[in-house]
């Protein structure tokens, strides 16, 4: 058994059982990588993958065991690549982060800024996507972590640490009706068309929860993945926007007026993620600690410490998670 095998099985089982893909991904060939995986069917005694022919089809229940073990002996071996690596210079290598439109438009750049300005031999990337997706590239490893408000807890095998959490804004041109309202109600937002976030973005299901437990049924005319889609259809006068409120700025969007809704939707959590058991190096803790620095407690090390999420969750149990608004200006 050769790790290169495992590691074949493990990229397969990521690509939706395309061997091509996988092959793309790891620079390698469809014909030898094929060759690799039967000749450690042959040597196991198993099936690893159900065939159609030369298609994949499935994984057999000793394939699917096989998998799971062999993404977990290519974590170790990873894990030892970064310990080797530690000791060899702790302020170089790469960090992947995952994240969504909002968070890596509105939250990310002082972090990411503070953080290239004292490790600036770390490689850093940052993809965006859907917090599902986002969240499966952390559980699977393909990034060291995940940003987002949801989808984060789909994955039993995503670590994930509360940080911040945050409200809306309900966004209007100047002159607006609701803008002479010394109270604004849900009656009164779901009175206008609305602007707001795809279902599965952003905490739109506690938008969705409010007015459903309000009894209200507005009318979503348009819907967006990006804040600032939101504004430049708010802008046309296409209906009433409702965004994030880290997604307003005074100076750029002082067209708009931002209606604070605090009072209107529950609040929403945005979480940290990476991949139970994987070793973070000094600067990716150093990273956890930047994005979400404000508290003192529990620290960010405890946090680490963890080896399952319900260990995390009763950290935070009688933790009050600042707001966004309030957290203050990173100074590292």
């Amino acid at each position: 058994m050769k790790l290169q095998q495992l590691r074949y099985i493990w990229e397969v089982s990521r690509q939706n059982l395309s061997v091509s893909a996988a092959a793309q991904h790891l620079f390698t060939s469809q014909s030898g990588m094929s060759k690799q995986i039967l000749a450690l069917e042959e040597e196991l005694g198993v099936k690893i993958f159900m065939r159609n022919g030369k298609h994949l089809v499935g994984m057999t229940e000793a394939g699917q065991a096989i998998v799971a073990m062999a993404g977990e002996v290519l974590q170790k071996t990873d894990n030892i690549t970064r310990l080797a690596a530690e000791f060899g210079d702790d302020s170089a290598g790469s960090l992947v982060i995952a994240t969504t439109h909002t968070q890596s438009r509105y939250v990310l750049p002082p972090v990411i800024s503070a953080f290239i300005k004292k490790y600036p031999n770390v490689s850093l990337q940052l993809h965006q996507g859907t917090p599902y997706q986002i969240a499966e590239m952390a559980a699977k490893g393909s990034a060291d972590f995940a940003i987002a408000t949801e989808a984060m807890d789909k994955f039993r095998d995503l670590m994930m640490m509360p940080c911040y959490r945050w409200n809306r804004s309900v966004l209007v041109p100047r002159g607006h009706p609701l803008t002479q309202l010394d109270r604004l109600t849900l009656a009164d937002v779901a009175a206008y068309p609305l602007v707001t976030y795809v279902v599965g973005f952003t905490g739109r299901a506690r938008l969705d929860d409010a007015f459903a437990h309000a009894g209200l049924s507005p009318r979503v005319v348009f819907t967006a993945v990006d804040a600032d889609v939101i504004k430049t259809y708010v802008r046309l006068g296409m209906g009433v926007g409702i965004i994030a409120n880290m997604a307003y700025d005074a100076t750029r969007d002082n067209d708009l007026v931002a209606l604070n809704a605090s009072a209107l939707f529950d609040y929403s959590v945005t979480r940290i993620g990476f991949r139970r058991g994987t070793l973070l190096r000094a600067y990716m803790v150093e990273f956890m600690r930047m994005f979400a620095g404000h508290q003192a407690d529990p620290t960010v090390e405890q946090v680490i410490r963890c080896h399952h999420q319900p260990e995390i969750d009763a950290l935070f149990a009688d933790t009050v998670l600042p707001e966004l608004d309030s957290m203050p200006t990173i100074t590292r």
